[in-house]
């Protein structure tokens, strides 16, 4: 059973012609398309990560200041005796991984908002509660792959800008929330206990993880990938306009065409939670790799699920504001959307 991509707009559309029968002139004339953004139904009621566990706007606000080691100190535990997050501290005093310290050093304690991370909130819940970018966030705190949030971690947060009461303040402020693929990736998991964090959850077949658990990634990329469908590649990577960039390709395709995972991977988001995409499938693929499928009709995978090369994930949908149906496809390392076309088979 798969998950099936309606439109609420076409539904009303429907409606209407039967309460009121349209005169000749206005039958003839066809309808405009309906541009709503597609909706990918869930056959299981669970709610994305980011929006299962509510985030307390509860930041505490840390004077700078300096603390000396002392026997048995670690940076975590600093961090909680000070109220600074241990990566802001070590980024204050150009620590690098294993953040080791010793006796006697002195560390400067940045100042700042810092927010205690609980358990099972996510980074754009948390962002949200702030009415902030995540991706700010991110870059603040200098978090890297794998992005998991750790429970009792404190993040940074960016000082609270003051309310202009513009409405090119509300816009600011609004754009904040519109989720991207790279919020998905970077803040899109449920913090974890460390002792959690080392133990990777049995991927199901059968329903999707709880939101209070997290994705497992593989540990290794197999090495290659496939093309998702078949058709021609209508819009090409990279600048696609004034001031616009394609992170991906579009590949034209009959309504309803199967949608094949292109390489081994576990399936992270099935939704259409981000704008612009319609139904939109992600696959972590181990080292760093991740492919995007977007603008699906139907969903036969759900988060957590392994899946092979080569394996149906869904087929294709009509998004309503393009000529034809398309599957928009990315792949990124890391954070990074890379061409895809360097990364296929050549086609003869």
């Amino acid at each position: 059973m798969g998950r099936i991509l309606t439109s609420l707009g076409a539904i009303g559309l429907l409606t209407l012609v039967a309460c009121v029968p349209p005169s000749p002139d206005v039958a003839r004339r066809k309808a405009p398309p309906v541009l709503e953004e597609p909706r990918l139904e869930t056959l299981y009621d669970e709610k994305p990560v980011w929006e299962a566990r509510p985030v307390s706007a509860s930041a505490r606000d840390v004077n700078a200041d300096t603390y000396i080691v002392q026997a048995g100190d670690t940076l975590t535990g600093i961090g909680n005796r000070t109220g600074a997050g241990a990566n802001a501290i070590a980024q204050a005093n150009g620590l690098t991984q294993p953040f080791a310290i010793r006796i006697g050093q002195t560390l400067n304690i940045p100042g700042g908002r810092f927010h205690s991370v609980a358990q099972g909130e996510s980074g754009i819940a948390i962002a949200r509660a702030y009415g902030l970018a995540w991706a700010e966030i991110v870059s603040l705190n200098g978090l890297q792959e794998p992005y998991m949030l750790r429970v009792g971690q404190r993040l940074k947060l960016p000082m609270p800008q003051p309310i202009l009461p513009t409405s090119s303040d509300l816009e600011t402020r609004a754009a904040a929330f519109k989720l991207n693929i790279d919020d998905i990736i970077t803040g899109g998991e449920p913090a974890l206990e460390p002792e959690q964090m080392a133990a990777a959850p049995t991927p199901s077949l059968s329903k999707p993880l709880a939101p209070n658990v997290a994705v497992a990634a593989p540990r290794n990329f197999s090495g290659q990938f496939m093309w998702p469908v078949p058709g021609p590649v209508v819009t090409k990577f990279g600048p696609a306009g004034a001031a616009e960039r394609n992170d991906g390709i579009e590949i034209a395709v009959p309504l309803g065409t199967p949608i094949k995972a292109a390489s081994d991977g576990v399936v992270a988001f099935v939704g259409n939670d981000v704008a612009g995409f319609g139904g939109l499938i992600l696959i972590r693929h181990g080292s760093g790799w991740i492919t995007a499928y977007g603008r699906a009709g139907e969903a036969t995978v759900t988060r957590g699920q392994s899946v092979k090369q080569g394996q149906t994930i869904g087929r294709t949908g009509d998004f309503g504001n393009t000529a034809r149906p398309q599957l928009h496809f990315q792949i990124r390392q890391g954070r990074v959307p890379v061409n895809p076309i360097n990364h296929l088979p050549s086609r003869a």
